[in-house]
This record gives C-alpha cells, structure tokens and sequence, in this order.
C-alpha cells in the first residue's frame, strides 16, 4: 500500500508541475466557467467571518485561497498548502497583486501529513484536491484533527452526474474530448488522460458522504452542483 501511495504522489507531483502554467486556463475552459461558480458556492458553505483562521488544502494557484483570504481579512489567516512548488509559485505571483495578500500564508507540505497541531482552524478546506491524493481517508482525517470542535470540514470535488444523458456526455467529453484538447494547449497529454481516469476511481458523492461521517463530522451534507459534475461536500466537527 505504501508502494502505491508514493507511485501516485510521485506521478501527480510530477504530472501538476508540468501543466502548472495552463493550469487555470484549461480548468476553466473544461468547465465552461463553472469552476467559478463552483468555488463561490464553497466559500459560502463555509461561513466564515473575519478573523477566522482557515486551511486550504491542496491550494494550487491560490484562487480558492484568495476567496477565503476576502472573507478573514483584515485580522483573519489563511494558509495555503500544497505539496507541489511550481503550483505554490504560480499561487504566490497571483497573491502577491491582491489588496488581502497580508493575510495568506503558503505552506510547501503533504495533505496526508499535515504540518499543525490539532484543533487549529475555524475550517479546513479543499477544492479538486482529494481526488488527486493516494488516501483520501488520511486526507480526511488529517484535515479533521487540524480542525477546531464546531470548525468546518469542505471538499469541493468533481463528481458523477446521474441523469443518463448528461452522465454519458460528460464521459465522452472527459475520456475523447479533453485529452486532446490537453495534448494541443499543453503539448502533452498526461494531465487530461489522468483526469478522466481519477474521476473513474474516486467515489460517488454518496460514499464521500459516508467517509465524512465515518470520520465523526457531524450535519454532513453534500450539494451537488452543475447538474452533479460537481460537489460540494460539508461536515461539522
């Protein structure tokens, strides 16, 4: 097991520092824009107010933080980890041109280890990053012990849409479409072969559900988004 968990970590750190530059650009255009909505709609979940101390796991390009960063400020912190650095310098230029820069922290680390104490923050969050991690379970269970009792635990993810026709145009699209829309922008396809292929083996927004309560969350709840090509899933601790 530990084999396999190093293989993907390995294959994901190498695969994210080389589509690090179109990153943005091409998760916008895979998903229409949605992904915007789909964060706002996280960071409402997440209610939080100035002077909260936030977490985001798996920050990437920093605009999730960023989001959470508006809503802290000014005596708030959020840090943003990422275990990937060519992620982590993209996110620190993006940061660097925003008026809330002063409260964000960006943090080189592993999502399966987290680098805090127990019961630190007000919420730790995630968007588009359990699915890319060899464990969600440790993931889970990692962003719960940093978490403070009444904090909140959020994962935005890509998810499984059930109505037939839109499930089996979201599948084509996901499986013949993107890779080669990838191979064209990035100049390789690795990235957008991998997407389709991480999506197949993460669990129905069902079963993150359960996994969410499996870790003691509590009001555990789940929204699905865009017709269900995305979820936003929530617990209390």
């Amino acid at each position: 097991m530990k084999h396999l968990t190093t293989n993907k970590e390995q294959f994901v750190h190498k695969l994210f520092t080389a589509i690090c530059s179109h990153y943005d650009f091409m998760n916008s255009m895979l998903s229409c824009n949605q992904d915007r909505y789909w964060r706002r709609f996280a960071l409402q979940k997440a209610e939080l107010q100035p002077g909260n101390k936030v977490l985001d796991v798996c920050c990437g390009t920093g605009k999730l933080t960023l989001g959470l960063a508006a809503q802290v400020s000014p005596a708030g912190q959020v840090i943003g980890l990422d275990f990937c650095k060519a992620m982590l310098d993209i996110a620190e230029k993006n940061i660097s041109k925003s008026p809330v820069k002063e409260v964000i922290t960006l943090v080189q680390g592993n999502a399966l280890a987290l680098p805090f104490p127990d019961n630190e923050f007000n919420c730790a969050i995630t968007g588009f990053g359990l699915r890319n991690l060899p464990d969600i379970n440790k993931a889970l269970a990692e962003m719960c012990r940093v978490t403070r009792p009444g904090g909140t635990v959020i994962s935005l993810e890509l998810a499984k849409p059930t109505a037939p026709v839109l499930k089996q145009l979201y599948y084509f699209y996901f499986e013949q479409i993107l890779p080669l829309l990838g191979k064209l922008k990035v100049g390789a396809d690795g990235f957008y072969s991998w997407l389709p292929q991480s999506l197949k083996d993460y669990p129905h927004q069902k079963d993150i559900a359960v996994i969410f309560e499996n870790h003691g969350l509590s009001n555990v709840q789940y929204f699905e988004l865009t017709g269900g090509i995305a979820a936003v899933h929530v617990g209390i601790k």
